[in-house]
């Protein structure tokens, strides 16, 4: 065990976690999400990213990186967040959901890879988001709060350097490691919501919808720029008392000005019902609008009139989206409707086509 513990040590991408508890009989509390695993040791937690060696935690992914992409910011999605600008975007192995449609599995179910060709220090990222000409670092594809410890080192260098930090996340961090994150540069939370208890229980791995609120609310009071995701799933949560639930809690946690994505499912890893209906997209659309929400998208459904912004004051086409990209911008300069002058919220300044 000592010879085994030592050669995982000298690894690169083996480095004291940032934020654990030291428990009796060498055991460890990780404090990263809120599944806050107790962990035995030589064992890991339910990410499998987070390891007990001689009573100390130790994450297994510190600048290993296993996808490495500069992407528009929109396709994140961020419609409200830097418009227009790309992202040198990032992520690690592995995931603390087991959602059996995940887009991104072939990274979400992999175990960390500690292998040396697959680590990147945070200065190296920072460097290429430089030099592709990226206006930010995002860390997503699958779930960023495990790449964290890279990630403070990265948003810390990052923001000294002028650009944008932000998380594609399933908000399920502990309140702490939020904070950390915040006072080390990010300002762009994406949330992916994946219903309401009963989703999350009995798909995602027995954990709990009220944390993910939570998380979301708190980033927006923190001053965080926070966007809300739905994928729409045949057959789950595709119904309208589920889309309801969804709508009520984005009102009442982050309120009306926030963006909330309802975007199309289709099979993916495990999951096979058929794609998600248009009409059920749209009728996502209407609930929210009717719920006073300001700016619903639908996601997913390229050249879809409803993935542009609109003045909700005036309905002025405001931002005409294809592909994930900006076609045309009709702002003012202070992001105003130019028909009625109404403010529209936007994180960052607006690169136009």
């Amino acid at each position: 065990m000592k010879n085994n513990a030592l050669k995982i040590l000298n690894l690169p991408m083996v480095k004291e976690a940032f934020l654990y508890e030291k428990l009796r009989n060498e055991k460890v509390k990780c404090l990263l999400c809120e599944r806050k695993c107790v962990i035995d040791l030589m064992e890991r937690g339910f990410c499998k990213t987070r390891m007990n060696i001689n009573g100390k935690l130790y994450t297994l992914v510190y600048g290993n990186v296993s996808a490495l992409e500069s992407r528009p910011i929109e396709i994140k999605p961020f419609f409200h967040y830097w418009p227009g600008s790309t992202a040198l975007t990032f992520s690690t192995w592995s995931c603390n959901f087991d959602c059996p449609w995940c887009q991104n599995y072939n990274l979400s179910k992999s175990l960390p890879k500690l292998d040396v060709k697959y680590f990147i220090p945070p200065s190296k990222l920072v460097d290429e988001a430089l030099r592709l000409g990226d206006q930010g670092l995002c860390v997503s594809f699958q779930e960023p709060t495990l790449f964290f410890e890279s990630a403070v080192e990265c948003f810390k260098l990052g923001t000294t350097k002028g650009l944008y930090c932000c998380f594609v996340s399933n908000g399920y961090m502990s309140i702490e490691a939020l904070k950390v994150l915040k006072e080390s540069g990010l300002t762009g939370l994406k949330i992916d919501v994946k219903g309401d208890d009963f989703v999350y229980k009995n798909y995602c791995g027995e954990v709990y919808s009220e944390i993910v609120w939570r998380n979301a609310k708190a980033a927006k009071n923190m001053g965080i720029h926070v966007e809300i995701v739905n994928l729409l799933i045949s057959g789950i949560n595709d119904d309208e008392a589920s889309i309801i639930n969804i709508v009520e809690k984005h009102v009442k946690e982050v309120n009306v000005n926030t963006p909330i994505h309802f975007t199309r499912y289709f099979p993916a890893y495990k999951f096979f019902n058929p794609p998600t209906k248009l009409s059920s997209l749209e009728k996502a659309y209407k609930l929210a609008k009717a719920a006073g929400i300001k700016f619903p998208y639908l996601g997913n459904v390229p050249g879809h009139p409803l993935e542009n912004t609109y003045c909700p004051e005036c309905g002025f086409k405001l931002i005409e989206r294809f592909m994930n990209r900006i076609i045309r911008c009709n702002l003012t300069s202070d992001n105003k409707c130019p028909k009625c002058k109404f403010e529209i919220p936007i994180k960052g300044k607006v690169k136009l086509p």
